[in-house]
């Protein structure tokens, strides 16, 4: 008995049923259609910037999301290397759309097992919760679009990059961890320290 006790217990990694057809934040006054639409994705499809740029659409820009379970994002790869660098969601898997252009895509499972794709306009690609993924625009005259949903009004995004190599961690520990030496983890470093 103890046991079946036990097993029916389970934790809670997503966003969490509300009890209302939905919140309104408590400094918000009016609750109109306004309060339900998003209109920053307005002109992100007249072209592309020259350096990856991600647009999202979940809690923090739109507030009516809360306690909803969904989010969007647009991802724009410019031509030539645009590249969304491996990362992860903590809180929801991702259901990526590509809209225009290619992408090469993939994601390393806990088995350290890589599945990748070239994707086409019209091709949809499924990251699981929580692993380790990347999208890469190869094409050297095309940029790329795609619109990822989201499980979770606040999907959470951790960088594998900045995670690792800015944020304090020793480069001591770096060197030894990625065997190199510390010379080739300072320019590591350096390469992703913010431009001025």
């Amino acid at each position: 008995m103890a046991k079946a006790k036990g097993n029916t217990k389970r934790a809670l990694a997503g966003d969490p049923d509300i009890l209302s057809d939905f919140i309104v934040p408590s400094n918000n006054t009016k609750v109109d259609g306004a309060f339900f639409t998003y209109t920053v994705f307005r002109g992100l499809f007249d072209g592309v910037p020259k350096t990856f740029k991600v647009t999202k659409a979940a809690l923090t820009e739109f507030p009516s999301l809360n306690g909803q379970s969904v989010s969007y994002a647009v991802l724009q790869f410019p031509a030539n290397g645009g590249v969304n660098p491996p990362h992860t969601h903590p809180r929801s898997a991702e259901l990526l759309f590509l809209v225009a252009g290619s992408l090469d895509v993939g994601f390393v499972d806990t088995k350290n097992i890589l599945y990748t794709q070239k994707l086409q306009v019209g091709d949809i690609f499924a990251f699981p919760k929580r692993l380790i993924h990347y999208q890469y625009n190869s094409q050297p005259d095309m940029s790329a679009i795609a619109v990822s949903a989201f499980g979770s009004a606040n999907v959470g995004t951790v960088s594998v990059p900045l995670s690792v190599f800015a944020t304090g961690i020793d480069d001591e520990i770096l060197a030894k961890s990625f065997k190199t030496d510390v010379d080739t983890i300072k320019k590591i470093k350096a390469g992703l320290a913010p431009q001025k």
